[in-house]
């Protein structure tokens, strides 16, 4: 602010001392010289002012500044309403400086002051020549008197006086030039006297000529000549001249000079001007551009605070505030409005945040609730998407519900279609149902229930829940057929050993009695007493299903159990090949051993009739068959020990496999169901597992699976360590 005032002052004293106005008067060339540099100082020290501020503004601008861009613009705007005046004024000026020059210095105006000079100096010259002449005349008139002067001197100042008067001359003297006596005078000529010629007209005297003066005061016409008759006298006469004429002689005179002079300087004054001129526009231009970068500073700072408080609510800081300015124009009330818009808006999220934290509270509550349930969870929108579902969910359906939400359950689960549309049907009711379920190779049966949650005029949504029964449904058929086979056996335990008794006595007492057909008897009593055998057996089998003994748990060496419930096996059915991969350190579990001998026998005994069944199959079909193969493994993984058992009979049926382990189901003719049953109930009272899956060797494979892994072998047989497989591969006789 003080350079720019400093700046307009300079500019000032400049044009007034361009002009030659006072105080300054009109000798100002070093004055103007001085500020004409002090005007180059100032434009200099603004232009680095203002060539500064524009480089902090473009600065902001490339670092991309809240406001920068309309800083620049009204920059821009304020720049080019400052320039195009002062631009148009300098051109203006400028030809009109030239225009009114070449009008100053025209030829009329040369020509009319030339001739008034011309005017005036004719005059001039035209009283010399008169007074020249009348000096000749007095001149030679007193050389013709000069005798008669010489007898009476005062005569001569007589004659001097009438000649005077006679030609219109106002003094005359005749003095002797050597001693500067006066030889004679006219009346009225003291001023003659007084002021004596100077030297050179006294050297043009001498040679004869006339010599004309003027006074010092240019208000009189003298002249000096020679007088030849009188020695060393000299003539000396004056005539006035008429002052007015003088005056204008003189004024012309300066006015021809002083034009003379400014005709020579034009090209200098209008240098002058054009400097003085284009450092005053220049310093206004700049002081404009200075007032209006920090006007648009201004703006743009009042609009900028706006902008960065705005660009930090967007990015969800609404604690962000802008200065409130104090002033009564628009900016104050936006500034004061944004606040106060700021204000509610974070009083609003505070309030929002504080809800959603109980919601949350409350959600994550309701998940931890849901999370701990074994059940499977799911709650729907009115439309049926998915928007909730539960960990166990996820588990039971052996689907990623969370990454599935926003998408129909019946088209995730078809099976449960029918229910979910029965619920949106009515969705006063509640829908209950089973479903058959097929995870991967696993068939279960849920119980699915859905109920909607009622709403004021609408049904925002509803509640699926589902539970596995599959093995609930299969423990009460297994307790229902352990019921039945209790009773049964029970019932024909009692007859069986007076049948076979009598059947025996019969074949003893009467076999020698009878003499027509022996053999025929014979034949129905060994039937009788085989049949009553196998009846007998049935009926153990109904014994021990129904009443399972509690296993008799400790450590033993698995490996020994298999190698011995092979061994018995292909000792029976030496037809078939059998190979046993076995590790070579022993594998301990916990377990009943008789247990485990018992499902292992059950196991290779379903294998070999599997075998059996398809060799049967194939020979009726007229194909000689492959012979039958059965692969015992024992596999210690992390977390489990695997005994399994793979043959290449006919393999299990891909449709109801799950339901083998149920009692009285079977593939077989003669059998009786109740073998895998028997199998799976031995390894859910030693907490493992019965796997039903597909051979590796093109029938079926059915393995144990014991809890306990790694840490109970000394070594994994499929370890990569280098310890050595014990492989047994027994062939046919």
């Amino acid at each position: 602010m003080i350079l720019a005032v400093v700046a307009i002052g300079s500019v000032l004293a400049t044009y007034v001392t361009f002009t030659g106005a006072p105080p300054f008067g009109s000798d100002h060339g070093s004055l103007l010289l001085l500020l004409l540099t002090l005007n180059l100082v100032l434009l200099l020290v603004f232009g680095a002012i203002v060539a500064k501020r524009l480089v902090e503004i473009w600065t902001q601008r490339r670092r991309g500044q809240a406001g920068s861009r309309l800083h620049i613009r009204l920059v821009v705007l304020f720049s080019a309403v400052a320039v195009t005046p002062t631009i148009i004024v300098a051109i203006f000026s400028y030809l009109f400086l030239s225009f009114g020059m070449e009008s100053w210095f025209s030829d009329k105006v040369r020509t009319a002051i030339e001739e008034s000079r011309a005017v005036a100096q004719a005059y001039l010259e035209e009283h010399q020549q008169n007074i020249r002449a009348d000096a000749l005349e007095v001149a030679a008139d007193i050389n013709r008197n000069a005798f008669s002067f010489a007898r009476n001197p005062k005569a001569l100042s007589a004659f001097i006086d009438d000649e005077v008067r006679l030609r219109g001359l106002t003094e005359g003297l005749v003095y002797n030039a050597q001693t500067g006596a006066i030889l004679g005078q006219s009346a009225f000529s003291a001023a003659l006297s007084l002021e004596k010629p100077p030297s050179w007209a006294f050297a043009k005297a001498l040679t004869g000529e006339v010599a004309i003066l003027n006074s010092e005061a240019e208000d009189r016409v003298r002249a000096l000549v020679a007088v030849e008759a009188i020695p060393n006298a000299m003539l000396y006469v004056g005539r006035p001249v008429d002052t007015r004429v003088l005056n204008h002689l003189i004024a012309t005179n300066a006015a021809v000079t002083q034009y003379e002079r400014l005709e020579g300087e034009r090209s200098g004054y209008q240098i002058k001007f054009i400097l003085i001129f284009g450092a005053a526009a220049l310093l206004l231009l700049l002081a404009a551009v200075w007032f209006g970068v920090n006007f648009a500073s201004q703006i743009s700072r009042r609009i900028s605070g706006l902008v960065v408080a705005a660009q930090k609510v967007g990015s969800g800081d609404l604690s962000a505030r802008t200065a409130e300015l104090d002033e009564n124009d628009e900016f104050g009330s936006l500034s004061r409005a944004f606040n106060l818009m700021t204000q509610r808006l974070e009083t609003q999220q505070t309030d929002l945040v504080e809800a959603n934290l109980q919601l949350d509270l409350r959600r994550r509550f309701t998940e931890t609730v849901l999370s701990g349930v074994s059940a499977g969870v799911i709650g729907l929108d009115e439309r049926g998407l998915v928007n909730l579902p539960n960990k166990s969910a996820s588990l039971l359906l052996d689907r990623d519900l969370d990454a599935l939400q926003g998408l129909p359950l019946a088209e995730i689960v078809p099976e449960m279609a029918p229910l979910i549309a029965a619920a949106m049907d009515r969705p006063d009711r509640l829908v209950e149902g089973q479903i058959r379920l097929l995870v991967g190779a696993r068939a279960m049966v849920l119980l699915v229930r859905i109920a909607s949650e009622q709403g004021p005029g609408a049904t925002p949504g509803y509640v699926v829940t589902f539970d596995d029964i599959t093995e609930l449904l299969s423990a009460q058929r297994k307790a229902a057929w352990a019921d039945v086979a209790r009773r049964i056996a029970h019932e024909m335990k009692n007859p069986l050993t007076p049948i076979q008794l009598s059947a025996e006595r019969l074949k003893r007492k009467y076999l020698g009695e009878i003499k027509s057909d022996p053999d025929t008897f014979t034949l129905c009593t060994d039937t009788i007493i085989r049949q009553v055998g196998d009846i007998g057996r049935m009926v153990d089998e109904f014994s021990s299903f129904a009443r399972m003994p509690a296993p008799l748990m400790r450590r033993e060496n698995l490996l020994e159990l298999t190698r011995q419930g092979v061994f018995l096996q292909r000792t029976a059915h030496p037809e078939i090949d059998f190979t046993v991969d076995l590790p070579q350190a022993p594998v301990e579990v916990s377990c009943d051993s008789r247990q485990i001998s018992q499902a292992l026998t059950n196991l290779l005994q379903n294998a070999i009739d599997s075998i059996q069944a398809r060799q049967v199959a194939e020979t009726a079909a007229g194909n000689t068959g492959q012979p039958g193969r059965i692969r015992v493994r024992l596999l210690v993984e992390s977390s489990r020990t695997i005994l399994s058992v793979e043959d290449n009979g006919k393999g299990l049926p891909k449709e109801g496999r799950e339901n083998l382990t149920e009692p009285y189901v079977t593939t077989r003719a003669k059998g009786t169901g109740l073998g895998l049953a028997i199998v799976k109930k031995i390894m859910e009272d030693h907490a493992g597992e019965l796997i039903l899956d597909d051979g590796s060797i093109g029938g079926a494979g059915v393995s144990l699976a014991f809890p306990g892994g790694a840490d109970q072998a000394a070594h994994r047989p499929d370890s990569v360590s280098g310890v050595m497989k014990q492989t047994e591969v027994v062939h046919g006789a």
